[in-house]
């Protein structure tokens, strides 16, 4: 997770970069400190699956509320295997 911060006043740029594991990708929430960071937390939750304990309001913003997937993640499958309209032996399979 990388966080660009800029104070417009003393014109001072930081950056923040947060490591996880992927299998735990917790961060804390900074809506707390930066209301404007709402709106970009709610996108990483929705796109790639990172949980921020304390957030105001963390739902899906753009994609559809039953998707069980993170698309960002890519862990969706690739192709449907339950198609029965294509042999396997012209892929290479």
């Amino acid at each position: 997770m990388v966080y660009h911060l800029h104070s417009l006043t003393q014109n001072i740029r930081l950056r923040l970069k947060i490591f996880f594991p992927i299998a735990d990708p917790v961060v804390p929430t900074l809506t707390d400190l930066y209301a404007t960071a709402n709106w970009m937390e709610r996108e990483a939750y929705d796109f790639y699956g990172i949980i921020f304990p304390g957030h105001p309001n963390l739902i899906r913003i753009l994609n559809v509320e039953d998707m069980d997937y993170h698309p960002m993640r890519r862990e969706y499958a690739l192709e449907d295997g339950t198609r029965e309209d294509k042999t396997d032996l012209f892929f290479g399979r």
